[in-house]
């Protein structure tokens, strides 16, 4: 019976330091699963200098500067279309006319109008010129006077209306006739003789093919040195042995969502061994100046101060093991294009964009290229 209890007491103990052991082992397990370090995603970009704009090439599709539907702004039958695709115009040439003679009729009548209404004012002028003077003399009462005032104001008021109505009428006769707002090419007709044609329907498409325009998207590293590049070219797929010279026209300032490039859109002449036509693939390129080529330039985002407000700082992360280590960096003017870094960094190194108030050295990140 004693020998029972004790291996009793026994097996209760061992039980015991079993079930304490796996307490410590799970809440040692617990512990690891809290400390285990959080990969924080970071926008970044990999710094590039201006020189290397000009190794890159930039895809695009060439556009007209000025391309239209033109309509008209009344509704009728359509008489004349002089103009077939290709047909080349020039500005304030007629391209299209409706059946003008409802529109002049009425313009006809409203203006028959218009000069009875004249002759009745005219006449009530007289009337109440005479009306004065009886009243003045005293052979009229002030209430009688009242009336051909009214009957004075009254036919004003229809000369009024019907040369109001006279104007929109004439303005509706010239409606009757199309012509092209700028000199360029027609590409597109949508409507034949004789057939009715409604207010803003599409009657043609122009398009001014005089210069050629290209949008091209630039990767957030390069768009600071946009500005300032210099020998722009483009090359198009129809012609790949013709350089035509271009210059930037406008320079987008919002990113793409999605590939967070910028775009740029490129203007040129017509070249003189080529016709460069709207939708035609191709490719541009250019070069910056002597004082960017050297430069970098990072977004203002990038650069952060520490405790001593004149130092600045880069998060730079390396690409082997994906963590981040503040480097201090000597930084000189800023402008539109961002903080022009003087010493510290080098062309082909990855820096955080955002969050870098949050960032730690030897943080592990996930690179968000931009």
């Amino acid at each position: 019976m004693g020998t029972s209890l004790r291996c009793h007491g026994w097996f209760l103990v061992h039980l015991a330091l079993i079930v304490l052991t796996l307490g410590l082992l799970t809440s040692c397990g617990e512990e690891e699963e809290v400390t285990e370090e959080v990969v924080r995603p970071v926008r970044a970009i990999k710094v590039a200098d201006a020189d290397r704009l000009h190794q890159s090439w930039f895809s695009g599709r060439a556009q007209a500067t000025q391309q239209i539907d033109l309509s008209f702004r009344v509704s009728g039958q359509l008489i004349e279309r002089p103009v077939d695709i290709g047909t080349e115009v020039d500005e304030g040439q007629v391209v299209a006319r409706i059946d003008p003679s409802t529109f002049q009729a009425d313009l006809d009548q409203i203006d028959a109008n218009l000069a009875r209404a004249r002759a009745t004012q005219k006449n009530a002028e007289a009337q109440l010129e005479r009306q004065r003077i009886l009243t003045e003399r005293g052979h009229q009462s002030e209430a009688a006077l009242d009336q051909y005032i009214a009957a004075e104001s009254e036919a004003k008021a229809t000369v009024g209306a019907q040369q109001a109505a006279s104007r929109r009428s004439r303005l509706d006769l010239e409606f009757t006739t199309l012509k092209a707002p700028f000199a360029g090419t027609v590409v597109q007709t949508y409507v034949e003789n004789f057939q009715d044609v409604r207010e803003k329907q599409p009657i043609i498409r122009l398009v001014d093919d005089s210069r050629i325009e290209m949008e091209v998207n630039i990767p957030e590293s390069l768009i600071y040195v946009i500005p300032e590049i210099t020998n722009v070219v483009a090359i198009f797929d129809a012609f790949p042995d013709l350089v035509v010279p271009a210059e930037v026209k406008e320079i987008g300032t919002e990113a793409s969502e999605t590939t967070r490039t910028y775009p740029v859109t490129l203007i040129m002449d017509q070249p003189r061994d080529a016709k460069i036509l709207p939708g035609m693939a191709g490719r541009a390129s250019g070069k910056g100046t002597e004082d960017t080529t050297d430069q970098i330039v990072v977004p203002s985002s990038s650069v952060f101060s520490a405790e001593d407000a004149s130092r600045s700082f880069v998060w730079v992360i390396d690409e082997g093991s994906n963590t981040v280590s503040r480097r201090e960096v000597s930084v000189g003017s800023l402008d539109n294009r961002g903080i022009k870094v003087v010493d510290g960094l080098s062309a082909g190194e990855w820096i955080a964009i955002s969050g870098v108030n949050r960032l730690r050295d030897g943080q592990t990140v996930l690179i968000q290229p931009q």
